[in-house]
């Protein structure tokens, strides 16, 4: 096993040099797009949307190539996309928006709506994901590592991997799908292993985690951060540790994805018996699209050449309003027309069949020659009833200073708009289970979030007059989750809830209350 270890290290050395940093970001992607026209030209969208026309503007500039590609194609959000074409994937019809029939369709964590949304999956995507995360694992390369890591188990903590079948197509969360499909090299090293991972329910799947949890070596974790926090929280109980490297020694990675780790950091920092490399992944249901290449950054790298184009468009009002819909004709731009320090919606057109496809992420560029991003929140996770821009990276970066300030562990939260009279506010839910004055709280944050964001500080002294805070048990927050039929690997609560959600969680409060 020593010397397996010793050349899978090698390897990975060998491939450094064929990673995407030493090409062009224009150049490849130009050339994605024009293998995803080439694959789709025959499609249902591919022949109304003349997609050979754009191919024959290949010879021009690429702005002539783009330009042509925007023009022909109109924006879709999920609604749109899917009754016009997706749902004929559903029906089991081929050749609509990629070559052959879908067989597989992720579940979405329905963060966007009320409902779960239903994305094609198809087997270019699985290969292309597959594809990304082999390019994450070469990356490892740059950190201080012992060789011996590489033989440790990886345990992914992801949905279930008995899909559901409806006599069409299969169905389940993204890390499900993509877990069925493991290369067989790979499932030596995989934890919790094919039997626990077929689990649909959620709490006996963490339970038999719990109780496998001393028979493993594991040295990777790979998951949303609120539940692996859970789990690890689970075994330092069931087990009396002091921390999980108690039980597990050799842990050295922590890879997350789903929502920013920042709120909870502190938290999860008290479960450790030494640091963490912490990694950050942006792995959507719509496809890999980042991931962190570089130790000690905070930004990921987009992916420029493995089954996405991007498009961006500037998260200004002049393309949202103020529930953070796009308006009509709003500015799009390629990749060669963005600025670093600006936040752009992200628009991609994927191996999946999905076409100028409004995900519903705010990015910031980084560095615009190295693609390098950070993810500030969604086109409608956001508060600004009163020109106050709130963001959700605002908010996290506010709550992980106050968790850090005041010594708490907060596991999740959430932030409601509500209007006072003439004016606004805001109300804070804050989920944890330390003793905490919510007044502290709620001025400690509040604070932080006037120095992070000048907006914010200015409508505070006139428009935004009040600020609320509840400090709930973390326990509710999973609870609604549960009811919603939001429980699972792939899940996270939203940062903030507007209108039918915001209502449904306050009655289920409510309700709480009475009881």
């Amino acid at each position: 096993m020593a010397i397996l270890s010793k050349l899978l290290k090698k390897g990975i050395r060998l491939r450094d040099s064929l990673e995407q940093e030493y090409a062009s970001p224009m150049d490849l992607q130009k050339e994605q797009l024009k293998k995803l026209l080439l694959k789709a030209a025959e499609t249902e969208i591919g022949r109304k949307y003349q997609f050979k026309s754009v191919l024959g503007k290949l010879k021009g500039s690429t702005d002539e190539f783009y330009t042509s590609f925007s023009q022909q194609l109109p924006i879709y959000d999920y609604n749109s996309i899917r009754e016009e074409f997706w749902h004929k994937l559903e029906e089991g019809k081929k050749n609509i928006t990629w070559p052959g029939k879908v067989n597989f369709f992720a579940l979405s964590s329905g963060t966007s709506g009320s409902a779960s949304k239903f994305i094609p999956v198809t087997e270019e995507m699985i290969k292309a994901i597959r594809k990304t995360g082999v390019r994450q694992m070469l990356s490892l390369s740059k950190y201080d590592l012992p060789t011996s890591l590489f033989s440790k188990g990886i345990l992914m903590l992801g949905g279930s991997t008995d899909l559901k079948f409806n006599g069409t197509y299969f169905s389940g969360d993204l890390s499900g799908i993509t877990a069925s499909k493991l290369p067989i090299w790979f499932q030596r090293f995989y934890k919790p292993g094919k039997k626990i991972a077929r689990n649909r329910n959620w709490g006996n799947k963490l339970d038999q985690i719990v109780e496998k949890a001393p028979d493993w070596d594991i040295g990777i974790i790979v998951g949303v951060p609120a539940w692996l926090q859970l789990l690890v929280e689970k075994i330092i109980d069931r087990y009396k540790l002091n921390t999980i490297h108690d039980i597990w020694p050799n842990l050295q990675l922590f890879v997350h994805g789903g929502v920013s780790f920042e709120p909870y950091k502190v938290g999860f920092e008290r479960l450790l018996g030494r640091p963490l490399i912490y990694i950050e992944t942006y792995l959507a249901s719509e496809g890999f699209l980042a991931f962190q290449a570089v130790p000690n950054r905070k930004s990921m790298r987009l992916v420029l050449n493995n089954g996405i184009f991007y498009e961006f468009i500037p998260f200004t009002p002049k393309n949202f309003d103020e529930e953070g819909n796009l308006v009509a004709n709003p500015k799009t731009l390629p990749y060669q027309k963005i600025e670093e320090g600006k936040e752009y919606a992200l628009l991609i057109s994927t191996c999946s069949g999905a076409w100028r496809y409004l995900i519903g992420d705010v990015i910031r560029i980084v560095s615009k020659a190295e693609a390098e991003i950070v993810i500030t929140g969604r086109t409608k996770h956001f508060l600004s009833l009163c020109g106050e821009h709130l963001s959700v990276d605002n908010m996290n970066k506010a709550v992980e200073f106050a968790s850090e300030k005041l010594s708490i562990q907060v596991k999740e939260f959430t932030v409601l708009g509500v209007p006072q009279g003439t004016l606004f506010g805001h109300h804070w839910y804050v989920g944890t289970d330390d003793s905490i004055d919510p007044s502290k709280l709620k001025k400690t944050i509040d604070t932080q979030l006037m120095i992070l964001n000048d907006d914010y500080a200015i409508e505070r002294k006139h428009a935004l007059k009040k600020i609320g805070l509840t400090i709930l048990p973390t326990a509710l927050f999973y609870e609604w989750m549960r009811i919603q039929g939001k429980e699972g690997g792939q899940n996270k609560f939203p940062r903030v809830l507007k209108g039918e959600r915001a209502a449904n969680w306050r009655d289920f409060l409510h309700e709480k209350t009475q009881v």
